[in-house]
C-alpha cells in the first residue's frame, strides 16, 4: 500500500534573507564598505523545507507570511519553485514578514580545516515582530507524517507530543541559548524523539561535557539516534536500534556563506533515514550536503538537492572521495531533477 503521508512535516518562523557576502572586514560606524556578493530568498524555516523538498521529501510546511511584498515573494517560491505543501501556513493581515540582513564575515581561521579553507561567521540584523500565530496554532492537530523536523526550545509545544503519539518520528535540533544557562529540562523533550542533531557547542553545553564524543554517549542514553555536528571536523553518530557508530570527516570546500548548513545537514540525515541506509552512509550523506550548500549564497536556495549531489559524485576525480561515497553509486535516483535555483542578486519580479 502506498504511504500518501507527508515524508516532513515542518513549522516556524520564516525570515526574508539578504545575504551580503565578499567582506574583507565588518564595517565601523559611519563608514561604507562595498561588497562583491549578494543572495536574496527565504530563510529561517524555509531553508528546512526547501533543503527537504529538493531530497524529493513530500513537505508540508506551517508558518506564517506577512502580507507584504517578501511574503508574496516567499509564499511564491515556496509553493510555485519548490512544491512545498503550504496548506497548514497562514498570510497575517497587516503583519511584516520579518527581514534578514546578514553580513558573511571572514574570520582569521584558514588553518582550521584542511587545506586551509576560509571559515566564515555572520553577523545578523532582523527587523521584525513576534508572529499572530502560535506553532500550536498552526499546526494545531497535527496531520500524519512520517518525520518532523523541530527546533527544541525552551517551552515544549503541545504539537510536538501529539505528533510522537501519532506515530511520527521527531528529528530535533537545538539553538543557541542566549541566556547561556543551557538548562538540562530541555533534554527532557528528548523523550519524544527518534533523533537528535545538536552541534558540538549546544551538545556539550546541555550534557555538561568537554567533547564532542563524550556530549554524543550523554545524548544516545536520551534518544535513539544522537547526532553531533562538529562544523570542519565533520560529525559523529550512535544508532541505538542497530547499533553503529560512526564518525565521518568535513569536506574541504570554500565557505561563501553557512547560512542554513545546519538545516540542510537535518534534510539530508532525514533524507537517508527514510532510505533506511547504514548510519555512515546517512551521515556522510548530511555532511556532503552541508558542505555543498556552503558554496552558495543564503540557506534556503543554497541547498543543493538531488540535482547537486549528482553534479559533485559525477565530477569528482578525488579517488579517496570516490572509495568513501561510492555509496551514492547505488543512492543516486536515476533522474536527479532540473537544475536548481540558487538565490538571485535581485528578487524576482511579480507575476501577473
Amino acid at each position: 500500500m502506498d504511504d500518501d503521508r507527508p515524508d516532513v512535516l515542518l513549522t516556524g518562523l520564516l525570515f526574508y534573507d539578504l545575504v551580503l557576502t565578499g567582506l574583507g572586514k565588518p564595517p565601523t560606524p559611519g563608514e561604507e564598505i562595498w561588497t562583491t556578493g549578494m543572495g536574496c530568498g527565504p530563510g529561517g524555516i524555509a531553508n528546512l523545507a526547501v533543503a527537504a523538498s529538493r531530497f524529493g521529501l513530500r513537505t508540508s510546511l506551517a508558518t506564517v507570511f506577512g502580507d507584504d511584498l517578501y511574503g508574496e515573494c516567499c509564499r511564491d517560491i515556496l509553493c510555485d519553485q519548490e512544491d512545498v505543501d503550504l496548506s497548514l501556513s497562514r498570510t497575517a493581515d497587516g503583519w511584516p514578514t520579518p527581514v534578514t540582513v546578514a553580513l558573511a564575515l571572514p574570520q582569521a581561521l584558514g588553518s582550521a580545516r584542511a587545506g586551509g579553507t576560509p571559515i566564515t561567521d555572520r553577523a545578523l540584523v532582523t527587523h521584525g515582530q513576534e508572529p499572530p500565530y502560535s506553532q500550536d496554532v498552526l499546526v494545531g492537530d497535527p496531520p500524519a507524517a512520517r518525520t518532523a523536523l523541530v527546533h527544541l526550545e525552551a517551552r515544549p509545544r503541545d504539537w510536538l507530543a501529539k505528533a510522537a503519539a501519532g506515530g511520527t518520528q521527531i528529528y530535533a535540533d537545538v539553538g543557541w541559548d542566549p541566556s547561556q544557562e543551557w538548562s538540562t529540562a530541555l533534554l527532557d523533550q528528548l523523550a519524544l524523539c527518534h533523533a537528535f542533531l545538536p552541534n558540538e557547542t549546544e551538545a556539550m553545553a546541555y550534557t555538561r561535557t568537554d567533547s564532542a564524543v563524550a556530549a554524543l554517549g550523554t545524548l544516545s542514553e536520551l534518544v535513539p539516534v544522537a547526532v553531533v555536528t562538529r562544523g570542519g571536523d565533520g560529525a559523529v553518530a550512535v544508532d541505538q536500534t542497530t547499533g553503529e557508530y560512526a564518525d565521518v570527516p568535513a569536506l574541504d570546500v570554500e565557505v561563501l556563506d553557512a547560512t542554513g548548513a545546519g538545516d540542510v545537514f537535518g534534510a539530508a540525515f532525514v533524507t537517508a533515514s527514510l532510505g533506511g541506509w547504514p548510519l555512515a552512509e546517512r551521515l556522510r550523506f548530511a555532511v556532503l550536503a552541508a558542505g555543498l550548500s556552503v558554496r552558495h549564497h543564503g540557506g534556503a536556495l543554497a541547498a543543493p538537492g538531488w540535482y547537486g549531489v549528482d553534479r559533485w559524485w559525477h565530477s569528482l576525480t578525488d579517488p579517496d572521495l570516490k572509495r568513501a561515497y561510492g555509496f551514492l553509486a547505488d543512492r543516486l535516483p536515476e533522474n536527479p531533477g532540473p537544475p536548481v535555483a540558487y538565490a538571485p542578486v535581485t528578487p524576482p519580479a511579480r507575476q501577473h
